[in-house]
C-alpha cells in the first residue's frame, strides 16, 4: 500500500506540473500569443487545489479588453508563491503598453511597463496631450493640455482603489474619480520617470 502511494506521488509530480501549465496556456491564448508557460510546486499534487510554488509566463501579445481579461485568467494562480508574468505589448483596450512585467511574491503584487509617446498621444482625443511631470511617495502628477489651457491632476492610491484628482483648491476633491477598484487588490502606490521615447510607469499593491 505505501509502495502504491509513492508511486502515485511520483507520478503526480511528473504529470501535474505540465497538466497545470498547459490549463493556463490555453486560456491566455484565448486573448494573446503565448511564448511559454511553466508551472512548478512541491509536493505536486497540491495543484489539484490551484498551490503552485512558481508560475513563470511569456506572452508576445495580450488584450486585457476581451471578457477573458489577464487578471481573471491568473487569479487559479493566486495560491502561488511566485508568479513572473511578461508580456511584450499589452492591449488594455484604453492604451497600450509595452515590455510589461508583473509579479507576485507572497500577497505583494508589482508590476512595471514602458508607455510610448507614440501609443499615448493615440489613446487620446485629438487636441488633447498629457504627459506626467512628477511622481513621488506612490503619487504621479499628470499635466494635460487642451485648447490653451494647461491643468495638472494626481493619480495615488486611496483605501485601496487607484484614483485620481485635478490640483485645483477647495474643490479638487469634489472632482476625484475612480480609475480602478477591486475588493481582492489593495493599490499602494504608482509612479514614473523619462526613458527614451516615452514613459517607464510602475505600480505596486497587495492581496487581501
Amino acid at each position: 500500500m505505501l509502495a502504491l502511494v509513492v508511486v502515485l506521488l511520483v507520478v503526480a509530480q511528473l504529470l501535474l506540473p505540465g497538466i497545470a501549465a498547459r490549463r493556463l496556456r490555453d486560456r491566455l491564448g484565448r486573448s494573446g500569443r503565448v511564448i511559454s508557460v511553466s508551472v512548478s510546486a512541491f509536493p505536486a499534487i497540491e495543484l489539484l487545489w490551484h498551490r503552485a510554488g512558481t508560475v513563470d509566463v511569456r506572452l508576445a501579445s495580450y488584450r486585457s479588453g476581451t471578457p477573458m481579461g489577464l487578471g481573471h485568467v491568473l487569479d487559479e494562480t493566486a495560491d502561488a508563491g511566485s508568479v513572473n508574468a511578461t508580456i511584450d505589448r499589452l492591449d488594455t483596450g484604453l492604451i497600450t503598453l509595452r515590455n510589461v512585467t508583473l509579479r507576485k511574491r507572497g500577497d505583494v503584487l508589482s508590476g512595471r511597463a514602458t508607455l510610448t509617446d507614440a501609443d499615448l498621444r493615440a489613446a487620446l482625443p485629438a487636441g488633447l496631450s498629457v504627459e506626467p511631470v512628477a511622481s513621488g511617495d506612490g503619487e504621479l502628477v499628470l499635466q494635460g493640455s487642451a485648447l490653451g489651457l494647461t491643468a495638472d491632476a494626481t493619480l495615488s492610491a486611496h483605501d485601496g482603489a487607484l484614483q485620481i484628482a485635478p490640483d485645483v483648491p477647495f474643490i479638487g476633491g469634489l472632482l476625484t474619480l475612480t480609475l480602478f477598484r477591486d475588493t481582492r487588490v489593495d493599490v499602494e502606490g504608482v509612479g514614473a520617470s523619462l526613458v527614451p521615447g516615452g514613459y517607464s510607469m510602475s505600480a505596486r499593491a497587495r492581496l487581501r
